[in-house]
């Protein structure tokens, strides 16, 4: 077995206003640091179209619905002062969520140690039944319950260290204690929610760091609070809301994280998949903007996945 990455030529197709930072070159950068050789042993797999029916397993059909409305045919629409739809969003959302839920399979049926699905538009800021800051479905809660629909599991972890807190996925799971959802990301920050005292049903972690904060407190939080409340839940899956720009490099957000730090942290949830998921651990994309401490990063993350 190996580590397979999915993504897909359409997800470069959902456009975005210029000088937007949620851009095609993002997969471009992603896609040039992974042809060196050392990721030839990569299983590349291209992300498959999920039925639209998927969706509803963490959005209502109002929402899909009004969300396929939006899509223009031609040029731009705004959904929100951030998020923007271009005529094949709507196919390069279905990839993204597809690649979650065949990545999903894919540990299930040990086709694959673990996988990194790099896809776009990304998902955790997707509310049950609001698009916004780039999101439009949240890939990582659609992920999660296929999981439990098709594969009969029960508990199912989602690790965020996207920069920003994911709103969308807390929303989505705040009175469902069969997924523990734990989240680092900087406050006060946008979108303005992840204080610590948000605790859903006992199933929401909060570590909301401060501006300027580096790697070593990241890695405290995770070592001290997330990684035994992974131990106390069990879950039979780990999935990781991959969201790269707590980078010292990014443009968005003043965290100080390295490419170090990332790897790190990965090998952690790696030995947690091991020991508590029978290996399973899916790693979905999510933010990233500058194009540099995204290819670094990304580089460590899937070099780490690769050494199984």
């Amino acid at each position: 077995m190996a580590t397979r990455l999915y993504t897909h030529p359409l997800c470069l197709e959902h456009l975005t206003p210029l000088g937007h930072p949620e851009r095609p070159d993002r997969l471009r950068a992603i896609e040039k640091v992974l042809e060196h050789d050392v990721f030839a042993p990569l299983e590349r797999v291209e992300a498959p179209a999920a039925d639209e029916m998927a969706i509803l397993l963490a959005h209502p059909e109002s929402y899909t619905r009004r969300v396929k409305e939006t899509i223009p045919p031609e040029g731009l629409a705004r959904i929100d002062a951030d998020t923007s739809v271009s005529p094949k969003s709507w196919e390069a959302a279905l990839r993204a969520v597809g690649g979650a839920m065949a990545a999903v399979d894919d540990v299930f049926a040990a086709r694959a140690d673990n996988a990194f699905v790099a896809t776009r538009p990304p998902g955790h800021h997707a509310e049950k039944d609001q698009a916004m800051g780039f999101c439009l479905f949240n890939n990582a809660a659609i992920a999660a319950r296929h999981a439990q629909r098709a594969h009969g599991i029960e508990r199912v972890a989602i690790v965020d260290w996207d920069v920003h807190h994911g709103n969308g996925t807390q929303d989505i799971f705040w009175d469902d204690p069969s997924v523990l959802y734990c989240s680092t990301h900087q406050m006060p920050l946008y979108p303005g929610t992840g204080a610590a005292d948000e605790t859903g049903a006992g199933n929401i972690v909060n570590m909301p760091l401060l501006p300027g904060t580096d790697g070593e407190v990241f890695r405290e939080a995770l070592k001290d609070t997330i990684l035994p409340r992974l131990d106390d839940f069990r879950p039979d899956l780990i999935i990781i809301s991959a969201g790269f720009d707590a980078h010292y490099r990014d443009p968005l957000a003043e965290l100080n994280f390295t490419e170090d730090d990332f790897s790190w942290a990965t090998a952690r949830l790696m030995e947690r998949a091991g020991r508590l998921s029978e290996n399973r651990l899916v790693s979905l994309l999510e933010g990233g903007y500058d194009l540099e401490g995204l290819a670094l990063s990304v580089a460590a993350h899937v070099g780490r996945l690769m050494k199984g």
